[in-house]
């Protein structure tokens, strides 16, 4: 009797995690997309700023957003809420000290895909009318949302030589957690180059990709004046960026719009895995010496913690932080040749397929329409998507299953099936007058789609949440 009732345990336990992993992997179809409805979750006249991806809490039952109304501003933004997509209920995770026009503030803020756990850009805590808030002055904070309140610095910052391996001189931002929760991307400007640019107009604060790894944590000489402070994580840059790129060569003066490729990596040309990669958007220089915006890509390597010989990660007084032995970066496309060569508008971060075989990037057609078009990171040739008769306006996410790429246009969501870009819209018809959507993020479950949309309210509007349920 017992051995029988152990195994009908174990058959139930089988069942069970069999679902589970359905659930996981679930394929949404077009029925699915187009059955779906569209709820309003926030009503307050306030901003509720989405990030560009991964709002949704690994439950999908929250959604994460700072109160500004606005894309900009963040300096000047003291909140971070989250809002329950059943219930609609508002919940307060960080509120900043002293909060003025000149900082700290707070913004841009993102789910853990794993842990209940919230990360923003934070401003300085000195902030103040003559250190005010700025791409050099901020970090990455992380929350608790079981401990709202608690804020947990994750990137340490050190300005004072000698500068500190594992910490970096500047501000880090819209940061991306990797897909097991573990590591962070994010772009970032040096406040060292900064100051230097300052007395030699031949140096410049160049933006660069970098990482964060859940090494030890980072203790660095604490100052009186308050810019330096200690982190949780191991922070490093992992590309290499300068001033003046060679014309038509693979050399560029910023890295920026970063995204981790697949759920563990990608595979390599000869069959072998590389765990950890970003693909980018590097500036480069044409032939003739014109701007540039390509795809790259940066190979990370397990252990961040190796500097190549006289390139010390975390830079020196004349010098900004270096990528650690082991990175490689390279060039995915070249499109000078085309009639609206570079990568176009909107602003968007790259994102891939959750097995990591394609990065997703928008591009101009010859008729000017701005269009999606996908690239392998081994390279190749790049391959158009989407055949629209109007341009992506907005920034846009991969559904779980890697099978759909979402988006806004024209006050609108649009799907678009990626293996034959198939486009349908999925929310109701809204007027031209209607607000504008943004931000627009695909949950976990693959189930909702959330994003912003402006609504007014009198003589002004405020950036609302919006599902499609």
């Amino acid at each position: 009797m017992r051995v029988t009732l152990i195994l009908i345990m174990i058959s139930l336990c089988v069942i069970s995690c069999r679902q589970k992993s359905e659930r996981q992997t679930r394929v949404i179809t077009w029925k699915d997309l187009l059955s779906i409805k569209e709820q309003q979750l926030t009503v307050e006249n306030k901003g509720h700023n989405l990030h560009n991806t991964q709002v949704f809490s690994p439950d999908d039952q929250w959604i994460v957003y700072d109160t500004r109304n606005d894309e900009a501003h963040i300096g000047q933004n003291c909140c971070i809420q989250m809002v329950n997509v059943n219930t609609c209920e508002i919940r307060l995770l960080y509120t900043t000290a002293h909060q003025s026009v000149y900082g700290p503030g707070v913004g841009a803020a993102t789910f853990n895909p794993i842990d209940q756990k919230v990360l923003f850009i934070h401003g300085l805590l000195n902030c103040d009318s003559s250190r005010p808030y700025g791409i050099e002055r901020r970090t990455g904070v992380a929350i608790e949302t079981a401990q709202p309140g608690l804020p947990v610095f994750m990137d340490a910052r050190d300005v004072v030589p000698p500068f500190t391996p594992g910490a970096l001189r500047g501000g880090t931002h819209a940061h991306t957690w990797s897909a097991d929760g573990k590591w962070v991307s994010f772009t970032y400007n040096d406040a060292v180059m900064a100051e230097l640019g300052k007395k030699d107009k031949k140096v410049k604060d160049l933006r660069m990709v970098g990482v964060m790894a859940p090494y030890e944590p980072v203790e660095v000489k604490k100052e009186p004046n308050g810019e330096n402070n200690d982190g949780k994580m191991f922070t490093v840059v992992v590309t290499r960026v300068t001033e003046n790129p060679a014309p038509g060569s693979d050399e560029i003066e910023m890295a920026y719009e970063d995204g981790w490729i697949g759920t563990n990596g990608y595979v390599r040309l000869n069959g072998t895995r590389q765990k950890r990669a970003i693909a980018f958007l590097g500036n480069t220089r044409d032939s003739e010496n014109n701007l540039l915006t390509e795809v790259f890509i940066t190979d990370v390597p397990d252990d961040i913690t190796k500097a190549v010989p006289e390139n010390p990660v975390e830079g020196t007084e004349k010098s900004r932080p270096m990528p650690p032995a082991g990175t490689n970066q390279r060039r995915l496309t070249f499109t000078a040749d085309r009639k609206y060569p570079g990568v176009q508008n909107p602003r968007h971060w790259m994102r891939s397929k959750p097995d990591g075989s394609l990065i997703f990037f928008m591009m101009k057609d010859d008729d000017g329409i701005v269009q999606f078009y996908d690239v392998s990171p081994n390279g190749g040739s790049i391959r158009q998507i989407t055949k629209n008769k109007f341009s992506v306006e907005t920034t846009f996410n991969i559904s779980p299953d890697g099978n759909y790429l979402v988006y806004g246009s024209d006050n609108n969501i649009y799907v678009t099936e990626i293996a034959d870009g198939k486009t349908k819209r999925v929310s109701p018809v809204h007027a031209e007058n209607t607000g504008k959507v943004s931000n627009v993020n695909w949950s976990n479950n693959g189930k909702m789609i959330s994003y912003n949309r402006k609504v007014s309210s009198g003589d002004a509007s405020y950036s609302q949440i919006f599902i499609l349920k």
